[in-house]
């Protein structure tokens, strides 16, 4: 079997020929776009196209809740799939999925992902969607872009599980790529790429990266108590990780890695360390169903 360049894939079988249509590959975008409006966070625009899709669960008060669905169940090579937030000034908003997505398999190309964030003056906004599942040979690239005005606050999330060990599964092979850059005020505040494959069971299984461990996240925080929550966040994360914490202009960051042996274990240590610093927003309600 092979796939043609024109789209169509070409089977040969016991000296016959045929041409079969190529998969159809999921294309979604969506935007969602909020302001503080009497005295809480509303809605102000919302687009949806294609597998992107958003709701809202029903809150009392800040912050705006909002989940991102892919109505596909899941990305493979070819897949294209776009997320925009933008907070207004004065406004918080938490996002989330609906549940962990899945990278499978890819025949041929790569699946991709684009998440833009803005904030404005005096807003926030919580990034926190549950974990990225890699399967073998799948490959993936994600691109995170976050603008955030001078005082404006971020926690940001991003948990990959390569494999799901309960399921005697394993991502021996693949290409993985995650893109991070956060500007506030206009000035790069952070910036990083993680790259693994293609043999990525070997390269995680090595001391020097992640010692075996499959299950890994990263959490950025962006705000003026970041420096002051790096102690107790140092205390949940125990050995398997840690967290450091600078002064970035009039704000401050915290950056925090954990590893684990599979995806239960991450979450033992994640969900504390989230509700740290989120605050009184805490976790967003699909996550501890």
């Amino acid at each position: 079997m092979r796939v043609l360049n024109v789209g169509v894939v070409d089977t040969i079988e016991h000296g016959q020929t045929s041409v079969l249509p190529a998969a159809q590959r999921v294309a979604g975008m969506a935007r969602l776009a909020c302001d503080r409006n009497g005295g809480r966070t509303r809605l102000r625009r919302l687009y949806q196209d294609g597998s992107a899709k958003i709701r809202m669960p029903a809150v009392s008060a800040d912050p705006l809740e909002a989940v991102l669905i892919n109505t596909a169940g899941g990305l493979t090579g070819g897949d294209r799939l776009g997320w925009e937030i933008e907070v207004g000034a004065g406004a918080s908003a938490t996002i989330t999925t609906q549940a962990c997505e899945k990278v499978y398999r890819a025949a041929f190309g790569r699946a991709e992902v684009s998440v833009k964030l803005s904030v404005g003056e005096h807003g926030r906004i919580a990034w926190l969607p549950q974990e990225t599942i890699v399967f073998d040979r799948s490959a993936f690239a994600r691109r995170l872009d976050v603008e955030l005005a001078a005082d404006a606050e971020a926690l940001l999330l991003e948990a990959t599980v390569f494999g799901r060990l309960a399921m005697g599964e394993c991502a021996a092979q693949g290409s993985f790529h995650d893109r991070w850059r956060v500007n506030q005020a206009g000035v790069l505040v952070h910036a990083e790429d993680f790259r693994i494959g293609p043999g990525i069971a070997a390269t995680l299984d090595r001391s020097a990266v992640a010692g075996g461990a499959i299950a890994m996240a990263t959490l950025l925080m962006v705000s003026p108590r970041a420096e002051d929550l790096l102690d107790p966040a140092r205390q949940i994360i125990g050995g398997e990780g840690d967290a450091s914490a600078w002064g970035v202009r009039k704000s401050g960051k915290l950056l925090a890695r954990l590893f684990a042996t599979d995806g239960y274990q991450l979450r033992k240590r994640l969900v504390p360390l989230v509700e740290l610093l989120n605050g009184r927003a805490g976790l967003p309600k699909l996550w501890s169903l």
